[in-house]
């Protein structure tokens, strides 16, 4: 091993950093982060001693930062400086290379440019370094060549069992324990000792502005990381430390992609097992978004519909913008025993009551009617020209009475239909503010549902005084009214996340045997699909396959005519596109004749295509079509999808994706939440289609997909259903199953 020399020039390394601009490969990208057993993070994130490969006396460079973030936090472990130009930095001693190092240094920091690193890593191996913190850019999210070189990174880094943070990150902070092993400038801070959140983002820009919204709203800290490119330690070997830090109480994550899915799957449902909330914000919704992850952190998007619904299974948080990831968090981290029961929304203004009225509607967040022993107890202690009543207007009471906003506040929390409150008020004058202080504030705190205090006015300046009580309390504060019932929507959603993970099927899923050997193509024809679902309790159409037109007659004649007419055979999917479907078949002269016009139909369009015959059923009465699917992601696991049929899936794009092992009950609320709901209800007299019927298909489906690990694909469609006084409640007149071998 040859010496290796470093001499950091502050631009240099910014310009490196800067150079994220190309597209990745998804297979390259996925092999980045390391599949190995979950990381300890010991040597990380409480170091006996760091080395900074590449510190310099010039306090703006990377080394320089680092080494004046440990310097103000007291870092109180060995502290060894690597650098080619000084002699001593700050009165520390200097050595010029990775080979002056001691062994077994428990994490060095790479300020230097990415055309040293690996050189500078291969050394650290030799003197049993066990971590590195990398700094520098120009790996995977720079394309094929970085990709390589991110490859080569991880390899040595293996082969030498050190775990790496990064490349392409700006490290982490360790707030509890106070190690901050970051390149940027961070204020002298006292150690941690209050429970708090742990942070965790692939974004360096994330993580700072998560640290320090927390840290400005007085939420408390523990850890956070930027992970970067991962091409050692990712995402999920956090949230793992997290999970068993006692300290931490709740997860935040900020992710371009979770690179191992079926692990932050386990990790999210261990966390959920220990009462302890996990809060992600996952880009990816548009197609735009997904494209902009590709060359940011070096992660390429997946299926960002299908990884939603299975991370909410787990009861994972999946918020939607940055400001409900901070506000659910805060919320959380306060309360984290979700709500049972809706929302009570309180103010002293009929506009506010009004606005909260719409946005709760809008966002789907119950705001239930009081009970009558608690309309009583509001009664006796509001004018009598207020109105008892959810959402409250307690008028201007609190102008003279400014201890009985919390008293009402109280009142309205005992009510079991209420199970989080939110509090509107102006900040007000200095006078008004130290009576909020004094009397509303300790009132919220005293709490046990969620609390939260909106101070509207904006920007409006609040005292010193009263911030400092709102943060001593704990209080959840919000400047907007908006964000804290978007926030509550989200902390109710997690209470009936929880809820139906007990209730999802915990016991063995039955499988039902495939229907024959596997076609090369994947795909079974429709009638050995079809008669598949039909075994594991699906209702299908009466029919037969018949491979001659005399037998096509037979099978007519016994389940009735009219009849429809399929071409069948594994290579033809999409049947009607080669006019391979005949309906309406009322006799036998048109059943012949329609089998000779089916053949010709797909001769003509597919003439070397041997049929296995042709499905003759019984025609089904008209209804309501839906589609219910599945499809098993590669990286996550199965999914089901249910939602209107026919051109309408297209058009309206209103579908719902549910768990393979979603409980029955459970689907059934699913549904209510179409757009087309009041269609399965019914609407202008027409009788609403059964929807527990439909339930049972997409439960039904779901169980198939969990115990038969070979199918990858169930389309059922359309699926038509009746109402629940039919004689047959859903019918499925087409279906298409695919299957790996």
């Amino acid at each position: 091993m040859g010496t290796v020399f470093w001499c950091v020039d502050s631009l240099f390394v910014y310009a490196t950093m800067a150079c994220m601009n190309a597209n990745l490969d998804l297979q390259a990208s996925r092999a980045s982060c390391l599949p190995a057993a979950r990381l300890n993070l010991q040597h990380v994130l409480t170091p006996r001693s760091i080395a900074i490969v590449g510190a310099s006396a010039d306090p703006r460079s990377f080394g320089g930062f680092v080494q004046g973030n440990l310097e103000r936090f007291g870092y109180e472990g060995a502290l060894h400086l690597v650098s080619r130009g000084s002699v001593e930095i700050n009165g520390r001693a200097c050595v010029k290379s990775v080979d002056e190092l001691p062994e077994g240094i428990d994490l060095a920091v790479l300020a230097i440019p990415e055309v040293g690193v690996l050189d500078a890593v291969k050394a650290l191996a030799a003197r049993r370094c066990h971590a590195a913190v990398l700094f520098a850019s120009g790996y995977a999210e720079a394309g094929e060549e970085g990709q390589a070189r991110q490859e080569a990174l991880a390899q040595v880094a293996q082969e030498a069992g050190i775990v790496l943070v990064g490349p392409n990150c700006m490290g982490f902070t360790n707030l509890a324990a106070g190690v901050p092993v970051t390149f940027e400038p961070l204020a002298a801070r006292e150690r941690e000792r209050r429970p708090g959140v742990g942070v965790v983002a692939q974004s360096g820009f994330m993580a700072a502005t998560l640290r320090d919204a927390f840290l400005g709203n007085g939420v408390p800290v523990t850890s956070v990381f930027s992970t970067g490119n991962e091409v050692s330690l990712c995402a999920e070997d956090v949230v793992a430390h997290y999970i068993g830090d006692a300290q931490t109480r709740v997860i935040t994550v900020y992710a371009e992609q979770i690179r191992r899915p079926r692990l932050f799957l386990q990790l999210a449902a261990e966390a959920r097992a220990k009462g302890k909330p996990v809060v992600l914000l996952m880009p990816g919704r548009s197609e735009r978004a997904r494209e902009a992850a590709q060359s940011h952190t070096g992660a390429l998007a997946g299926d960002h519909a299908t990884a939603t619904a299975l991370l909410r299974r787990e009861a994972v948080v999946v918020v939607e913008s940055l400001d409900e990831l901070l506000d659910t968090t805060a919320i959380l981290l306060r309360y984290p025993q979700p709500p049972v029961g809706g929302a009570a929304f309180m103010t002293g203004s009929g506009a506010m009551k009004n606005i909260a009225l719409d946005f709760a509607d809008d966002l789907g967040l119950e705001l239930p009617e009081l009970q009558p022993a608690t309309v009583d107890k509001l009664r006796a202690m509001l004018p009598a020209y207020a109105v008892a009543e959810n959402p409250l207007d307690y008028t201007t009471i609190g102008v003279r009475q400014p201890g009985l906003i919390g008293e009402l506040l109280l009142t309205m929390l005992e009510d079991a239909r209420i199970g989080s409150i939110v509090l509107a008020i102006p900040v007000g004058p200095v006078v008004a503010q130290k009576d909020k202080a004094e009397h509303i504030v300790p009132a919220i705190a005293k709490a046990r549902k969620p609390a939260v205090l909106v101070l509207t006015g904006d920007a409006s300046p609040i005292e010193p005084f009263f911030t400092e009580a709102i943060h001593a309390s704990g209080v959840p504060l919000f400047r907007s009214a908006d964000r804290a019932l978007r926030a509550l929507h989200r902390v109710a959603a997690y209470g009936e996340a929880l809820q139906r993970a007990a209730r999802a099927s915990q016991g063995q899923s039955r499988p039902v045997p495939l229907p024959g050997p596997i076609p090369a193509n994947g795909i079974f024809a429709e009638y050995l699909g079809k008669g598949w679902l039909a075994r594991a309790g699906l209702t299908v159409p009466r029919g037969a396959l018949a491979r001659s037109a005399d037998e096509a007659v037979r099978i007519a004649s016994d389940i009735g005519f009219p009849v429809v007419l399929k071409a069948q055979a594994s290579e033809l999917p999409h049947k009607s596109d080669v006019g391979g479907v005949l309906v309406g078949l009322a006799d036998e002269a048109a059943l012949r004749e329609g089998w000779q016009r089916l053949h010709d139909n797909v001769g003509r369009h597919r003439p070397e295509l041997a049929l296995d015959g042709a499905l003759v059923e019984a025609m089904g009465p008209r209804g309501l079509e839906l589609v219910v699917g599945a499809k098993r992601d590669p990286e996550w696991g199965p999914v089901v999808l249910v939602g209107l049929g026919g051109i309408w899936i297209e058009a309206l794009k209103d579908v719902r994706l549910i768990p393979a092992d979603m409980a029955e009950d459970d689907i059934v609320v699913e549904l209510g939440r179409l757009k087309a709901a009041a269609v399965l209800r019914g609407t202008r007299g027409e009788a609403g289609v059964d929807l527990k019927a439909i339930a049972r298909v997409v439960a039904l489906v779901g169980e198939q997909m969990r115990a038969n690990p070979q199918i990858s694909e169930i389309d059922i469609n359309p699926l038509v259903a009746y109402p629940a006084s039919a004689t047959q409640a859903v019918l499925a007149l087409d279906a298409l199953v695919v299957a790996t071998a």
